[in-house]
């Protein structure tokens, strides 16, 4: 009688559902919470795992993906959408370059295509790979979420060496407040690291697979930005 092989682990599905999870809770403590918990910094560590485990997800689908044009637009039309609610929702001019983390996801995939091209030089790659980092400066996690994507989509396959570059850019990201001076909140960016046993648990398998599923994940996003943006307004 045949075996069969169960995969342990978490599917990727149950890791989105946890990074969106540690979104809420990291956008309400921000918007809804500062200034009123004095220990709202651990709400936010708990937040930064969010990010990580978005562009692992990222580097994943460029190699699954059947159309990477179409999910670049996908990110796209998410980006431009939720440019209103990020900047609502943060308090900034809706009109300013500030934006939303889509973008940056947007623009990492694009670093990870252009390098993974065959028909680019190794100087075209680099200055490619560059051009995006620039254009994410005003993006939520910027270059840091560009530079997590290439680290994830350029050691595909093996799960040590993207630990070892993810852990290479996000102490890069953790001493970023070190050069303006330190203080307690950033002591939240440490939260990143956190992300790194949920990645080891990941099964390698999807979850279950529909439209209604692959679409929350792109809708989620701006539509709690607006909600805590109008519970904002209320309380």
């Amino acid at each position: 009688m045949e075996k069969r092989t169960h995969i342990t682990g978490l599917s990727g599905n149950m890791l989105k559902i946890i990074a969106i999870a540690a979104m809420v809770v990291d956008h309400c403590a921000a918007v809804l919470l500062s200034g009123v918990l004095p220990n709202v910094w651990i709400l936010r560590m708990i937040g930064r795992i969010t990010a990580p485990i978005m562009c692992f997800f990222i580097a994943e689908g460029y190699y699954h993906t059947s159309n990477l044009k179409k999910y670049m637009g996908r990110l796209l039309l998410a980006a431009v959408i939720s440019h209103i609610p990020y900047n609502l929702c943060f308090g900034h001019d809706i009109f300013s370059l500030n934006t939303d983390v889509m973008f940056s996801l947007l623009l990492g995939l694009a670093a990870l295509a252009i390098c993974k091209s065959d028909r680019l030089a190794v100087w075209q790659k680099v200055l490619g790979a560059a051009a995006c980092c620039v254009l994410s400066y005003h993006a939520d996690w910027g270059y840091i979420a560009v530079l997590w994507i290439l680290g994830f989509g350029l050691f595909y396959g093996s799960r040590l060496k993207q630990t070892a570059a993810f852990a290479a850019v996000s102490m890069l990201y953790i001493l970023q407040p070190f050069m303006q001076g330190m203080v307690p909140a950033n002591i939240s960016r440490l939260g990143v690291f956190l992300a790194i046993p949920l990645l080891m648990l990941y099964s390698g398998e999807r979850g279950k697979k529909s439209k209604f599923i692959k679409w929350a994940f792109y809708w989620f996003y701006p539509i709690h930005l607006m909600i805590i943006y109008f519970i904002s307004k209320f309380i």
